[in-house]
C-alpha cells in the first residue's frame, strides 16, 4: 500500500489553490491516514522478552496485563524463562530482550552472548539472602556444608559467590546442590540440605518456617542485587522506538502502582499465584527504580559494580576473561 504524505505537496502548491472544503477534506484525509499507518507500524513491532517470577520483574508483568505495553505501541510477549537458560534464548533468536540482574549481563558479554542494558528496575533490600539451619552461626560455620543454589551464571549462585568473598571464603569452601530458587526454598523448609540461596517471593517460605532454619544474611547486609533489561544490540539499533516504548511502559508501570497499588498488587500477585498482600510484603523487600533513580544509577554506579562483579565472576569460574569495555554494555538515550 502506498503510503500518503503531507510533505510531497510543496508549501507553494498550497498557497496557490484556495483553502475550500475539498482541500481541507483532502487534508484531513491525508493526515488520518499518515497516523493509521504510523499506529499500524508500532503494533507491528513484537517484542519476546525473557524474564522470571522474581518479584522485581512484577512491573513488566503489570504493563502487560494492564495493556501498557499496546498502549504504547508495543506488541510483547513475556516468556518465563530459567536465568541459566535466558541467555541461549537471546543467542539463538528467540527472544529480543531479557531482564536480569547487572551481573548476569556481565557474565553474558563475556561468555559471548553480547546484551546492552537500557534500563533499570529494581535493587533488593532485603529480597535475596541465604536460609541456614539454626546451628550455623557464621559464615565460617558453612565451610564444608551443602548448599542449594541455582547453577554458575545466575543471581543465586552470584549472590553466594559474593557473600563468601566477603567473608574470605570461595565456592570451593561448601559444597552445591544445584536447584532453582522455588526449590531450593521448598528444599530446605522441608529438611533438605544445609543452606539454600533464594530469593523472593520464594524467600518468604522460610521466613514463614522459622521452625526449619533462619536467614544468615540478605541484600540489606550484602547490596549487590540489581536488576535490568537488556536487549540484542543490533536490535537494539533497528528499534529504537521499540526500545523507547518498552523503557515508558515500564516507568508507566510504577506510575499505576503508585496511583493504584492494591489493584497493582492483585496483578501482579496473580502472576506468581499470591495473594495481592502477600505480593505486596515480598515487594517490601525491594525498590523499583523511577527515571530519576534510572538516570542516577547510569551516571556511574553500574560502571563501578560491575567491575566489581566481574572479579568476583572470575574467582567463581563463570567467566574466563572480564569483559574489556563495559560502557559498551550499557545504552542511556532510553532513561532521559
Amino acid at each position: 500500500m502506498t503510503r500518503l504524505r503531507l510533505s510531497s505537496i510543496s508549501s507553494v502548491a498550497f498557497r496557490r489553490l484556495p483553502l475550500s472544503h475539498t482541500l481541507l477534506k483532502i487534508v484531513s484525509v491525508l493526515t488520518l491516514s499518515a497516523c493509521a499507518a504510523s499506529a499500524a507500524h508500532a503494533q507491528d513491532t513484537k517484542i519476546v522478552l525473557g524474564m522470571s517470577g522474581w518479584t522485581g520483574f512484577a512491573p513488566l508483568t503489570l504493563a502487560d496485563k494492564a495493556g501498557l505495553f499496546k498502549k504504547n505501541g508495543l506488541d510483547v510477549e513475556i516468556k518465563m524463562i530459567p536465568q541459566k537458560d535466558r541467555h541461549l534464548a537471546l543467542a539463538s533468536g528467540a527472544i529480543q530482550c531479557a531482564a536480569t540482574t547487572v551481573e548476569t549481563h556481565v557474565a553474558w558479554n563475556a561468555n559471548g552472548v553480547p546484551i546492552t542494558q537500557i534500563f533499570q528496575m529494581d535493587k533488593s533490600y532485603g529480597a535475596d539472602g541465604i536460609a541456614v539451619r539454626g546451628d550455623v552461626k557464621s559464615f565460617a560455620d558453612l565451610k564444608g556444608k551443602t548448599i542449594a543454589v541455582s547453577a554458575p551464571g545466575t543471581a543465586p549462585y552470584f549472590g553466594l559467590a559474593w557473600m563468601l568473598n566477603k567473608n574470605g571464603m570461595t565456592m570451593k569452601d561448601v559444597k552445591t546442590v544445584s536447584l532453582e530458587p522455588q526449590p531450593a526454598a521448598q528444599a530446605f523448609v522441608s529438611g533438605q540440605n544445609d543452606a539454600a540461596m533464594t530469593y523472593e517471593p520464594y524467600l518468604s517460605t522460610v521466613r514463614a518456617n522459622p521452625a526449619a532454619g533462619k536467614i544468615l544474611a540478605t541484600t540489606l547486609d550484602y547490596p549487590m542485587v540489581m536488576d535490568t533489561v537488556g536487549c540484542d544490540p543490533k536490535w537494539l539499533k533497528a528499534n529504537g522506538k521499540a526500545a523507547a516504548a518498552l523503557t515508558k511502559s515500564y516507568f508507566d508501570a510504577l506510575d499505576m502502582i503508585k496511583a493504584d497499588a492494591a489493584k497493582s498488587n492483585e496483578i501482579m500477585g496473580a502472576a506468581v499465584k499470591q495473594t495481592g498482600e502477600a505480593f505486596a510484603k515480598s515487594a517490601s523487600f525491594l525498590r523499583w527504580q523511577d527515571r530519576a533513580a534510572n538516570q542516577k544509577f547510569f551516571a556511574g554506579e553500574i560502571q563501578d559494580f560491575m567491575k566489581q562483579a566481574a572479579a568476583i565472576l572470575l574467582e567463581a569460574g563463570v567467566i574466563r576473561k572480564a569483559p574489556e569495555d563495559f560502557s559498551a554494555m550499557i545504552d542511556t538515550q532510553f532513561i532521559k
